[in-house]
């Protein structure tokens, strides 16, 4: 462990240097954060300013949800973006080969190569909304806590279902239109489940678990979690972490380097 977390403080030091010799770029993701982040608030604002509410779901309640969305996204822009999206050029041109030899887990090599600041504002917006509503709320330290093991696995949960979408182009290759299909279903944890019908709520709990990535740990923050959404979100994270592992290794018994 100690050696893989010296590798992973160099990768982290040359990738920021490399980041910031363009720092008008960290200006502008800042701007499209903040326009995405405006957004978010403004179509969760059509929803109550009108004075409907999503059941057993007040104004700030409904922001923590907004505010744990926005920071998984600041999270995939900094972590899952950069490094996930290379494994298609990795197997485009043949350079996997090299990443296989070294004396390094390739898929720990492929996670956590590189990461971008660029994702920074997202995740400074979306603590900075947990804190606001939470305070409205009167949320002390302790609910946060209670938040920061489900929020984990959420994490866990996003990073599996990206890096074994990542390991299909093994196979198809050209897998973009893919990982933006995950994207736009990632979308819907935007609210809580509960703004959806019962048919959708199934569908992004069971077959697509974007429940487990927002809702369930905004009900954890609020002190409402469920001992069986917060065992099954635990549950959840540690069998795809396994999976993603195991399919990748089965995934590499039909690549084929390019360069040969």
């Amino acid at each position: 462990m100690p050696r893989y977390l010296r590798v992973l403080g160099l990768f982290w030091n040359a990738a920021i240097a490399s980041e910031m010799e363009y720092r008008f770029n960290f200006f502008l993701a800042t701007l499209s954060s903040l326009s995405n982040f405006i957004g978010s608030i403004f179509g969760l604002f059509l929803f109550y300013g009108k004075g409907y509410t999503f059941s057993g779901w007040s104004w700030e309640e409904a922001l923590i949800v907004v505010g744990i969305f926005t920071l998984l996204q600041g999270f995939s822009a900094a972590f899952l973006v950069p490094n996930l999206n290379r494994i298609v050029r990795h197997v485009q041109e043949g350079t996997l080969d090299f990443i296989l030899l070294k004396p390094i887990r390739s898929q720990f090599w492929l996670s956590c190569h590189t990461i971008s600041p660029w994702g920074l504002p997202d995740i400074i917006l979306g603590t900075i909304l947990i804190g606001y509503a939470g305070e409205k709320l009167g949320l002390g330290l302790s609910n946060y806590l209670l938040g920061l093991v489900p929020l984990f696995c959420g994490l866990i949960i996003l990073y599996s279902l990206w890096f074994m979408l990542g390991s299909t182009s093994i196979w198809f290759v050209k897998i973009y239109n893919v990982t933006e299909v995950l994207r736009g279903l990632l979308e819907a944890g935007r609210y809580p489940m509960v703004a959806y019908p019962a048919t959708y709520r199934f569908f992004f709990t069971f077959i697509v678990p974007v429940a487990f990535l927002t809702t369930i740990p905004a009900e954890a923050i609020l002190g409402r979690g469920q001992i069986n959404s917060l065992i099954g979100a635990g549950l959840l994270a540690v069998g795809l972490f396994f999976v993603s592992t195991r399919f990748w290794r089965f995934a590499l018994r039909f690549y084929t380097s390019a360069s040969s």
